[in-house]
């Protein structure tokens, strides 16, 4: 019966809920891991009690699990026991009476602007191996230009077809989490690296980014570009596409731009999610008034 209950609850998820394939596969594994910390003498969910959260929220501190691992089982499990209550008669949640540990803010990795021209300019200066298409560095140059240029998720970016672009008007259409669109505007720089790559790979319709093969790149094929590019640089740290959504994002308010045009332009639902970004601009002048200011320290 507690199986069904779990089945249940993930094809609602899906299904009426519309939840991405990840959010599933982190919950289904929430559920599984709480189970399996209870075997053989599970109960069943419908008789669990918040002491039994308490004690597993303790056990996973004491083993020294991230905060934020901790707070992704707990919401898997929140959101099942609404499912419960709400779909199949529970009086109530046992988990809404645990109190989690507060989130660890880590401020995002940004690189500098200088860092940030020195990574885009390298696709093009790289020999293509002889069995590669001619057209390979232009696409590179292309997906690390509007990674930039856009502050796209890497999903958003792989997920992108050639109508997506309108040239003339200088937007990209981008479909973000939750089947949400929105546009965004494409830098000149950006926009010219694209139109490069297209006459180059006579890419004319269906997806934007196409691997050798002429189907659409796919998410490791891109950490791999960024990973094979960032080690020919002289960037002292790894990064990952979503650290060049960190660095759009920091150098748009550093320049001055507002919070709401940010959160728009990335496609955030909170604007508190944003706001991590102000800390990150906050933390740079003060460093830049320590190291400049003649009487700062």
């Amino acid at each position: 019966m507690s199986e069904d209950l779990t089945i249940d609850f993930l094809h609602f998820m899906e299904i009426e809920r519309s939840a991405s394939p990840r959010t599933i596969a982190n919950y289904r594994a929430a559920l599984d891991v709480f189970r399996q910390s209870r075997e053989p003498d599970f109960p069943g969910w419908r008789n669990l009690t918040a002491d039994d959260f308490r004690a597993w929220l303790f056990q996973m501190m004491k083993a020294g699990l991230a905060r934020s691992t901790i707070r992704l089982r707990f919401a898997a499990l929140r959101s099942f026991y609404k499912f419960l209550v709400h779909r199949r008669g529970l009086a109530k949640s046992p988990v809404a009476e645990v109190q989690l540990p507060k989130t660890e803010k880590k401020l995002p990795v940004v690189l500098s602007i200088a860092q940030i021209d020195e990574l885009l300019a390298i696709p093009l200066t790289v020999e293509v191996a002889k069995n590669s298409p001619s057209w390979l560095p232009l696409r590179d140059a292309a997906i690390l230009e509007l990674f930039y240029s856009c502050g796209l998720r890497i999903s958003e970016l792989r997920s992108l077809e050639v109508k997506d672009i309108d040239f003339l008007s200088e937007n990209l259409r981008v479909v973000g989490k939750g089947s949400k669109e929105r546009m965004v505007p494409i830098g000149s720089l950006a926009l010219s690296a694209i139109q490069r790559y297209q006459r180059e790979a006579a890419v004319t319709h269906g997806p934007l980014f196409i691997s050798k093969r002429r189907t659409r790149i796919t998410q490791q094929a891109i950490d791999q570009l960024l990973k094979k590019y960032l080690k020919l640089s002289s960037i002292p740290f790894d990064i990952s596409p979503h650290k060049l959504r960190h660095s759009f994002a920091t150098h748009m308010l550093d320049a001055g731009a507002d919070l709401r045009s940010v959160q728009s332009l990335l496609g955030h639902s909170s604007l508190s999610t944003t706001q991590i970004y102000t800390h990150v601009t906050k933390e740079r002048l003060r460093s830049a008034y320590d190291d400049a200011h003649p009487r700062a320290k």
